[in-house]
C-alpha cells in the first residue's frame, strides 16, 4: 500500500486527509493519506524518516514550507526553487526526495473560478510565509501589481524584492487597503475563533475582491467583505486545486477535482455540526 501524508504544526485543522483519501479511492489507488504533527526543528528527521519508511509523497503546511527549501537533500523543481518554498514532496528511486510548489497554481485557479481577474490589478498580500511567497510569485507572473504587508517589515520587504513589489508593515494597512483591488490573507489569522481582525471592516469596499486562504471556517475578514458587498473567497478551492496538482505529481493520473471538493465541503459541514 502506498502511504501519503501531510506534515505541519498545527495540523488538527487539516482537511487534506479527507480530501486526498476520497481522491485516492476514486482513482482506484491502494493507498492511504494521514496527517502528522511535525515541528519545524524536526522536519529534516521527519522527511528522512518518511523516505526510509517508503512514503510515496507528502504535503507540507504551516510552518514548514520555507524550512523544507533549506534542506540540502531535497531537490526542488525550478518553480519551487524560484518561489523559495516547498509544499509538495515526492519520493522516488530516480529523483530521490523532490520538492514542488502547487500553492500558487491553486490560488490562481481559485481566483479564476470566482471570476476575479488579476492581470493589471493591484494585489495586497498579507503575510510573508511560504503560501504568500508562492501566491506573490504566481500573480506577479500573471501581470498583477503586488504589495506585501507583514508583521515583520523586513520579511515583507525581502519577499517584495524577490517579485519586484513593495513591502510594508501591518500598520500600513489603513492606507493600503483603499488603494488596491484584491486583498489576500496568507496568514493563519482567522483560523481560530477569537483571533484578532487583520484589518478594520470599514476599509473594505464593494469593488474589492477579498481572498482568505484559511479554509476551516468563515473568517471575520470574509464576514466583513460580504457585509461590504465585496467578492469574498475562502481557501477551499485553493486547497482543492493545490492538492489536485500534488496528487497528479505523485500518481501521474488526472485528479478528480469534483470528488475532492465534495469531500472537503462535507468534512467542513460535519465539523460545523459537531460544534453546535
Amino acid at each position: 500500500m502506498k502511504i501519503f501524508g501531510i506534515f505541519g504544526d498545527p495540523i488538527e485543522h487539516s482537511l487534506s486527509p479527507a480530501m486526498q483519501n476520497a481522491a485516492l479511492r476514486a482513482l482506484g489507488e491502494e493507498a492511504c493519506y494521514h496527517s502528522f504533527r511535525v515541528k519545524k526543528v524536526n522536519l529534516k528527521d521527519a522527511l528522512l524518516g518518511a523516505a526510509a519508511m517508503g512514503f510515496s509523497g507528502l504535503n507540507l503546511t504551516i510552518p514548514l514550507k520555507e524550512k523544507a527549501r533549506e534542506l540540502d537533500f531535497l531537490q526542488p523543481d525550478p518553480l519551487a526553487q524560484a518561489i523559495g518554498a516547498v509544499n509538495t514532496v515526492s519520493f522516488s528511486e530516480s529523483r530521490g526526495i523532490a520538492g514542488y510548489n502547487t500553492d500558487g497554481w491553486g490560488a490562481l485557479l481559485a481566483l479564476q473560478d470566482a471570476g476575479v481577474k488579476v492581470r493589471d490589478k493591484s494585489v495586497l498580500i498579507i503575510g510573508a510565509g511560504g503560501a504568500a511567497r508562492a501566491i506573490a510569485y504566481t500573480l506577479e507572473q500573471e501581470g498583477a501589481e503586488i504589495s506585501i504587508a507583514n508583521r515583520s517589515t523586513k520579511r515583507a520587504q525581502d519577499l517584495a524584492a524577490s517579485v519586484g513589489a513593495m513591502g510594508f508593515c501591518l500598520c500600513d494597512l489603513e492606507r493600503l487597503v483603499p488603494s488596491v483591488d484584491i486583498i489576500i490573507n496568507c496568514t493563519s489569522v482567522g483560523m481560530g475563533e477569537g483571533d484578532p481582525r487583520l484589518l478594520e471592516g470599514r476599509l473594505l469596499q464593494s469593488r474589492h475582491a477579498v481572498f482568505d486562504i484559511v479554509y476551516n471556517r468563515e473568517t471575520e475578514l470574509l464576514q466583513d467583505a460580504r457585509a461590504a458587498g465585496a467578492v469574498a473567497l475562502d481557501g477551499v478551492m485553493m486547497l482543492v486545486y493545490q492538492g489536485a496538482r500534488a496528487l497528479e505529481i505523485w500518481t501521474g493520473k488526472k485528479a478528480p477535482v469534483d470528488v475532492m471538493e465534495k469531500a472537503v465541503r462535507e468534512a467542513l459541514l460535519a465539523r460545523q455540526t459537531e460544534r453546535r
